[in-house]
């Protein structure tokens, strides 16, 4: 209730950084938030060319079997990365005003669920006009994308938190980012591996998470919601803990900046 009292007594900030963020990704670029939706694109232009043709990789309309997974892919890849340098990157402000210092991965985090929220224009276009259209399943989008964005918002406060005292933090996760891609099940199918290995994939939680966004716009099905419910709990304990490594560092943010 605490958190909750300071970030409803610095709302107006958290609600300014929020919008500094949206806008400020794409400052100065000729496209600006086109690029929420270029960028997904062109990923997916790769892969449906490469895997389908080159790898021979058969799937039935491979290339919204992607699109469904990999944008939710890019808003949780997007949060992590920078995420982890928010408080580095607003040295200067914390240095000289006092806030709640929550507030900036909480900036992020919150800005690229409403990018992901505007890139889904994407995903629903193409998948009405494929044929495949639209469920009841959608209207679980949202709980979905939530359930994502405490998991995601969790990571951050650790690794914005423990980058002011590891700079090489930053380099680190983007390492572990290019390999989470391969081993999440994104331009693949977890089918594709013998049932007796699947557990080893289903220990990463975004696992089920980009399941479910498979299931509810390329299935049109409802996801399985044990894996889901499995996933919401890590994910509000990795919030929790997250949380707590965050406020018990950040006490040292002045100084190591």
């Amino acid at each position: 209730m605490n958190v909750l009292g300071r970030l409803y007594e610095y709302r107006e900030l958290l609600k300014s950084n929020i919008k500094k963020e949206i806008r400020g990704k794409y400052k100065g670029s000729f496209l600006g938030i086109l690029w929420s939706f270029i960028s997904p694109l062109l990923m997916v232009l790769v892969y449906a060319i490469v895997f389908p043709y080159i790898l021979r990789v058969k799937q039935e309309n491979y290339f919204i079997f992607i699109i469904v997974a990999i944008i939710p892919w890019t808003f949780f890849t997007n949060v992590i990365t920078q995420g982890t340098t928010a408080i580095l990157s607003n040295a200067n402000i914390i240095k000289k005003v006092y806030f709640p210092r929550e507030i900036l991965p909480i900036s992020v985090a919150t800005s690229g669920l409403i990018n992901f929220f505007i890139s889904c224009i994407i995903i629903f276009i193409f998948v009405i006009f494929s044929g495949i259209g639209l469920s009841k399943y959608v209207l679980l989008l949202p709980v979905i994308a939530l359930i994502q964005y405490f998991l995601s918002l969790g990571l951050i406060f650790i690794t914005s938190s423990i980058n002011i005292y590891m700079r090489d933090m930053e380099y680190i996760i983007a390492f572990i980012m290019q390999i989470l891609f391969y081993a999440t099940p994104i331009i693949y199918s977890i089918d594709m591996f013998p049932e007796k290995y699947r557990w080893i994939l289903n220990i990463n939680p975004l696992a089920a998470i980009m399941a479910s966004y498979r299931d509810i716009l390329f299935y049109k099905q409802m996801p399985n919601l044990t894996s889901l419910g499995v996933v919401t709990l890590i994910s509000f304990l990795v919030l929790i803990i997250g949380y707590v490594i965050f406020r018990n560092l950040e006490k040292g943010f002045a100084e190591e900046v």
